[in-house]
C-alpha cells in the first residue's frame, strides 16, 4: 500500500459522546464495546460489513493483532480505515507472536531470544523483531501512525521455563526482556509510529504464587526505570462470567489487576466477554435455542429423512453403494450424541463429514446411459446434505444450551434482572457495567452480532464487581465435562 493514511485518534474535546470512557491517561475516550478482530478474514465481505455496522453505530475503537488471520484482519482492517475518518479512530493492534507468515520471516532473519514453545508456534518480544511487527501492521493497515501497541501475550517466556521448573533467574530475565522491548517502543512513540504501548496477557488476573503470573506492579515499574515520561498507558486482558480474576485476585500490591490499573491511570481492554475457559473446556456465555428449549435426537432424525429417502434411491435406481453402508443421513445420526456443543460440530464438521462426503462423491462410477438421471440425483443429494449439516449443527449447537440456562439462572440468583436480554448481553452488560474498565472486546464478524453487542447500551447498568465476584465462587460448578 503505497499511500498511507496520516493522523492518529484524537480527543473527545470537552464533551466525549455518552456512555464512552477515559482509556486511562492517554486523554482518549472510548467506546464501551471494542470491535474484536480475532477471527476477521479478509476475503469474507460479511466480517467487513460488520466493521463498517459497528463504526456507523457509533464505535471508535478496533482491537486486532499482527497474528489475527496471519494479517488478514488487518488488511481488512485498512480497507475500511480508507473510507473513515481516522482521528475518530483508536487503532490497536498487537506484536510477539510467530506463526504463519511471520515464520518464514523468523526462519529467515534468526531473531535474538526467540521463545520456540512448540512446533509451528514461536513469540518474541525483542526489539529487533518488534520493528518488523510494528512496520507490518502500519504498511497492512496503510496508516502512519499506531495509536497502542501492545506486546501480545510475553508470557509464553515464563510457560517455556515452566516445561523445566521456573527459578528467580526467570522471572529476572523476563521482566528485563519488558524493560528492553519498553525502551525501544519509546523510540517509536519518539518516531511518531506509535502514540501509547502496553501489554496483552492472559496471566495479569492469575494468582500472585503461579509461577507464570504477569505482575503490572513490575510491569510499570519497567516502565518508570525507561523514563518517568513513559508511554505505558493500556494493558489488556481475558475477563468474563466464569474468569473473573481481574475484577477477582489481589495479585498486585493488594490490588486487584483492575483495581491497580485505575490506581495508575492505565486504560483497560477486556478480551473474551463471551469465551470462558472453565476446567479446560470452552464456554460459549450465549444463547443457541430460545432458552428453556430443547432439541431430541428423535427431532434431529425426522429432520433428516428428506435426505435418508433421497439416499434409498442411489441404490434402487442406479445399483450404487451409499456412503459408509448405510448412508449419510445414517452417519450423521451416529455422530450426533458425541456433539455437545457447536464448538465440537466446527472442529470436526470437515474432517468427519464434509471430506469423506466429497471423496466418496468423486468414486462414484456411473454407466452413461444413467448421466443425466443421476446428475440430477447428485444435485439433489447435495442440497440436501447441506440442509442436513444445518440440522446437526443446530442440533448441536442445542446441547449447549442447558449450560447456557444455568449460568441464566445463577446470574438472575446473583441479583441481575434481565427482563428478556440474550445470555450475550448479560455477559457483556455486566462488564460494560464495571466503572474501572474502560473497552470490553467483542468479537462483532457478523451485523447480527453488531446488533447484539450495542443492544447492551440501552440496557441499564448493573453491579458488576458483585455479580463477578459471586461468579468466581460458584464457576467451578458449571461446565463439567
Amino acid at each position: 500500500m503505497s499511500h498511507r493514511i496520516e493522523g492518529y485518534a484524537q480527543p473527545a474535546g470537552l464533551t466525549p459522546p455518552p456512555g464512552f470512557k477515559p482509556l486511562g491517561t492517554t486523554g482518549l475516550w472510548c467506546h464501551p464495546l471494542g470491535f474484536g478482530s480475532y477471527r476477521v478474514e479478509e476475503d469474507e465481505p460479511s466480517h467487513e460489513a460488520a466493521l463498517r455496522a459497528y463504526l456507523e453505530r457509533g464505535g471508535n475503537l478496533i482491537d486486532t493483532s499482527a497474528n489475527y488471520t496471519d494479517g488478514g484482519a488487518e488488511r481488512t482492517i485498512g480497507r475500511v480505515l480508507r473510507e473513515t475518518d481516522r482521528s475518530a479512530v483508536i487503532l490497536v493492534t498487537k506484536a510477539g507472536y510467530i506463526q504463519g507468515d511471520n515464520m518464514r520471516l523468523a526462519q529467515s532473519r534468526n531473531f535474538p531470544e526467540v521463545v520456540r514453545y512448540g512446533p509451528g508456534l514461536w513469540h518474541c518480544i525483542h526489539p529487533e523483531f518488534l520493528a518488523t511487527q510494528i512496520e507490518r501492521s502500519r504498511e497492512r493497515m496503510g496508516v502512519v501512525t499506531l495509536d497502542v501497541l501492545l506486546l501480545h501475550n510475553p508470557e509464553y517466556f515464563l510457560m517455556a521455563c515452566a516445561k523445566r521448573g521456573i527459578t528467580a533467574a526467570d522471572h529476572e530475565a523476563f521482566y528485563r526482556r519488558i524493560r528492553e522491548a519498553f525502551a525501544f517502543l519509546e523510540t517509536q512513540v519518539a518516531a511518531g509510529v506509535i502514540r501509547f504501548y502496553g501489554i496483552s496477557s492472559n496471566h495479569f488476573p492469575l494468582s500472585a504464587d503461579d509461577p507464570t503470573h504477569v505482575s503490572l506492579a513490575r510491569c510499570l515499574a519497567q516502565a518508570e526505570s525507561v523514563t518517568p515520561n513513559h508511554h505505558f498507558r493500556v494493558v489488556q486482558f481475558p475477563l468474563n462470567l466464569l474468569e473473573t480474576g481481574a475484577v477477582t485476585e489481589i495479585n498486585n500490591d493488594g490490588l486487584t489487576p483492575l483495581e491497580f490499573c485505575a490506581t495508575h491511570g492505565l486504560g483497560t481492554l477486556a478480551n473474551r466477554p463471551l469465551n470462558a475457559f472453565a476446567r479446560q473446556r470452552l464456554v460459549r456465555l450465549a444463547d443457541f435455542i430460545p432458552p428453556g428449549s430443547q432439541v431430541s435426537l428423535d427431532d434431529l432424525s425426522q429432520q433428516l429423512s428428506p435426505l435418508r429417502e433421497h439416499e434409498a434411491l442411489l441404490a434402487a435406481d442406479f445399483g450404487l453403494p451409499l456412503m459408509f453402508g448405510k448412508g449419510l443421513a445414517d452417519w450423521l445420526l451416529q455422530l450426533a450424541p458425541r456433539l455437545d456443543s457447536p464448538l465440537v460440530w466446527e472442529q470436526n464438521a470437515y474432517r468427519l463429514v464434509i471430506a469423506p462426503v466429497q471423496q466418496w462423491l468423486g468414486q462414484l462410477e456411473l454407466p452413461s446411459r444413467h448421466k443425466a438421471a443421476f446428475q440430477s440425483w447428485r444435485e439433489r443429494f447435495i442440497g440436501l446434505a447441506n440442509d442436513a449439516l444445518a440440522s446437526v449443527a443446530h442440533f448441536a449447537a442445542a446441547q449447549a444450551q442447558p449450560q447456557s440456562d444455568e449460568i441464566r439462572r445463577r446470574l438472575r440468583a446473583s441479583g441481575y434482572t434481565d427482563d428478556g436480554q440474550t445470555l450475550s448481553q448479560m455477559a457483556i452488560n455486566t462488564l460494560r457495567s464495571l466503572p474501572n474498565l474502560s473497552c470490553v472486546l467483542v468479537g462483532m464478524r457478523q451485523e447480527a452480532y453488531v446488533t447484539d453487542a450495542l443492544g447492551v447500551l440501552d440496557l441499564p447498568p448493573v453491579d458488576g464487581v458483585s455479580i463477578l465476584r459471586q461468579s468466581a465462587t460458584i464457576q467451578l460448578q458449571v461446565a463439567a465435562p
